[in-house]
């Protein structure tokens, strides 16, 4: 894509300014954005990452007040602007911040039942920005702590120990067993004790 600047208007390069400064936005958007492409690093599988985990341990992240920068600005990764699902600008990570729990242990919550909720939206593109097994190539870790990746939302998590990256890491490196889907129940391990609707999630 070619971008033409033309200086024959005393407004040129205030139009200019207001176009980088929406790109600075929450996420970008535009030529000054992450790439369009992940390479696929090693650690890659067929696998699934445990969705009741993540409806537990990772979803209600999104819609936490998070430090900004390290300042005592707040402000959350499914705000308007950010990752929001309808007034977001952030990149391909879309969530919807009213998504209701489902209680995964009521037979009535069939797989169809649960990939219909605003849950599993949000699950599938969380899913979408990890590498499962190698959280060092993940973006959905390594934005947030601006490893090596430009974040419009700038620095989230302080380092690698922060509680919610800890929770993020062992999400990715637990996948379901191979061959399993993402609702299997040998996923409930990561909860003390194994109970996916009670239990605490675990980090280690």
């Amino acid at each position: 894509m070619t971008i033409r600047i033309r200086h024959n208007a005393q407004g040129g390069l205030a139009a200019l300014a207001l176009f980088v400064a929406a790109l600075a936005g929450c996420g970008g958007g535009g030529p000054l954005s992450n790439p369009s492409t992940v390479a696929q690093g090693t650690g890659a599988t067929s696998q699934h990452l445990a969705f009741a985990y993540f409806q537990r341990c990772i979803d209600p992240i999104f819609t936490t007040q998070l430090p900004i920068n390290g300042s005592t600005a707040t402000n959350e990764c499914a705000g308007s602007g950010c990752h929001n699902n309808t007034s977001g600008t952030g990149g391909a990570l879309r969530i919807i911040p009213t998504a209701q729990v489902v209680d995964v242990t009521n037979p009535a919550n069939t797989t169809a039942v649960i990939q219909a909720t605003d849950m599993y939206k949000n699950f599938y593109s969380a899913q979408g920005e990890t590498i499962i097994n190698n959280p060092d190539q993940s973006l959905l870790l390594n934005k947030p702590l601006l490893r090596n990746v430009l974040h419009g939302g700038g620095l989230v998590f302080p380092s690698v120990q922060d509680p919610h990256a800890q929770l993020i890491e062992y999400w990715i490196t637990h996948p379901a067993p191979a061959g399993a889907d993402e609702f299997s129940t040998a996923t409930y391990s990561m909860f003390t004790p194994p109970d996916p609707m009670n239990g605490t999630c675990n980090t280690n």
